[in-house]
């Protein structure tokens, strides 16, 4: 009962559910043995037709390709896509699936954003090639991720939601789309969703807006803390406050960065100094904000 009186105030809300050639590496150095220099912007890149990007906003894939244009300095136009909207990106590339990247005066569509980081840094139309340095396959890194994986759905995915402020999740249909699809720890997405069968047909709609209700009225003190926690271990495996690997700014960066921002949209985390700067930096140099000021 108390869930659904949460659910019922919320419902008038703007935070309502329901209102309308690499070497890897296992550990790294900090840079305090090593200078690191800032990565050195070029002059701002503006195509007659100007590149169109569509994303989620919330999508770290889709991050990955905004922060790349912004690091390489390239004006495009950035369509946010209602997180319900199945016609566009359909009509676009067939699917409903982003980032979707087009080149008008190519008349060129593309998905996957490392083919679409690729073909940009490659082309010189979009400034010099090769900015990006190819990604040192840090297998610590990776782990890392892989370790905070459920600790960050069950605290960002409510969140998204609940902000009422981020572009795809504007209307209801776009909240409930996403919470349709994407599950809440302990369970996995087959469960969740199911397949469509009578022995397993998923879990009922008005069950998965309980649940995502229960997450976000739930004291997040605790996984906040093993967060706060994980980041410290973070902090030392970056390598600078402007670049994560040692070497230069590379694909590690806009990989690691792209999945960190999210992270910001979670009310009282602590960041290391280092990684606080690292996060700074990159928000400034892609011209990809970060959720500070809406963090739930």
């Amino acid at each position: 009962m108390k869930v659904w009186c949460l659910l019922a105030t919320l419902a008038t809300s703007a935070v309502a559910f329901t209102v309308p050639a690499p070497i890897a590496s296992t550990s790294y150095l900090s840079a305090s043995t090593t200078e690191a220099s800032p990565f050195v912007q070029g002059h701002k890149i503006i195509r007659d037709d100007l590149p169109i990007c569509y994303v989620y906003d919330h999508c770290p894939f889709c991050v990955r390709v905004r922060l790349a244009l912004g690091i390489k300095n390239v004006k495009y136009n950035c369509f946010f896509l209602p997180n319900d909207d199945i016609p566009t990106p359909t009509k676009l590339i067939g699917k409903k699936i982003a980032p979707i990247f087009t080149i008008p005066e190519d008349d060129l569509t593309m998905a996957e954003s490392l083919d679409i980081i690729e073909k940009v840094d490659s082309d010189e139309r979009f400034g010099p090639t090769g900015q990006l340095l190819p990604s040192t396959a840090r297998t610590d890194l990776k782990s890392w991720q892989k370790s905070v994986q459920i600790l960050l759905r069950t605290l960002q995915r409510p969140r998204y939601v609940a902000t009422g402020l981020l572009p795809e999740f504007q209307q209801i249909d776009g909240r409930h789309a996403f919470i349709k699809n994407h599950q809440l720890p302990p369970y996995e997405k087959p469960e969740w969703k199911g397949d469509g069968t009578d022995e397993n047909p998923g879990i009922a709609m008005e069950e998965k807006l309980k649940l995502y209700a229960e997450a976000m009225a739930k004291d997040p003190a605790p996984l906040v803390e093993d967060l706060n926690a994980k980041l410290i271990e973070l902090d030392d495996m970056v390598f600078s406050q402007h670049y994560c690997s040692e070497g230069g700014l590379s694909m590690d960066d806009i990989d690691l960065w792209s999945r960190l921002r999210s992270i910001t949209i979670v009310k009282g985390v602590q960041w290391p100094e280092k990684l606080r700067a690292y996060m700074d930096n990159f928000s400034a140099l892609g011209d990809v904000p970060l959720y500070d000021e809406m963090a739930l």
